[in-house]
């Protein structure tokens, strides 16, 4: 059994995961040796950025060597992680056996964290992609982004996107085809796609900054070497 692993922790971004969770649970209606699973310290309920909260399927302990690891992001709490220790050494332990190491939006910057970015290309919101230098990584404005085993995705329903991607790469074209016809995803905004010329990344870096000195406010030296 191949393991796709979700990892829990307090406040991320559902959309972050719910969207890849869904994509890569439909593999194994095409392909049984994968097996999605949903990771946290133990059986509680985790809270979530919305009113949902969610409850791991497996502890940590139980799935300890899973065939891959995504990691989904989100805004303060996902900042908060950053200074996580038990968090960071869960990740880096599965990343150590995993075949692809993934993350969604700002789960990127956790892996980072995790010191698990150095010397790759990797993306992120758009809002935090300055914040991956300080990481060690290459910061690429791309929807998704594969460098070696670590693929990360842009913001929130960019995961999406990298699932379809990583199951074309397990299953094939063609079951990634059908998963994406199962799910029907296909995107029709009512507004249309975003114009990325009008948007003005530097007037939010108030706002990360922000987010910063809220989630770091107990580890100053990470705070400083992120904010400086």
């Amino acid at each position: 059994m191949k393991d796709i692993a979700f990892v829990l922790y307090p406040g991320f971004t559902i959309l972050d995961m719910v969207g890849p969770l869904q994509v890569l649970s439909a593999l194994a209606a095409f392909d049984p040796q994968y097996r999605t699973v949903v990771l946290g310290e133990d059986g509680g309920p985790v809270g979530t950025d919305t009113p949902l909260g969610v409850t791991a399927s497996h502890t940590f302990d139980e799935v300890p060597e899973p065939y891959a690891v995504f990691v989904p992001g989100g805004g303060v709490p996902t900042i908060a992680a950053l200074g996580d220790e038990k968090l960071l050494d869960r990740i880096r332990a599965m990343a150590d056996h995993a075949e692809i190491v993934g993350s969604v939006c700002t789960g990127s910057l956790i892996l980072g964290a995790a010191g698990l970015l150095d010397g790759r290309r990797a993306t992120t919101h758009w809002m935090c992609r300055h914040l991956l230098p300080k990481f060690g990584a290459t910061p690429v404005a791309e929807r998704w982004v594969r460098d070696g085993k670590v693929v990360t995705a842009a913001g929130v329903a960019a995961g999406i996107d990298m699932a379809l991607f990583m199951v074309q790469e397990l299953a094939g074209e063609d079951v990634a085809r059908q998963v994406q016809l199962l799910i029907e995803y296909d995107p029709q905004p009512p507004l249309g796609g975003i114009d990325w010329a009008d948007v003005d990344i530097a007037a939010r870096r108030p706002l990360v900054d922000g987010w910063l000195q809220a989630g770091l406010a107990d580890h100053p030296e990470l705070l400083a070497d992120l904010a400086g």
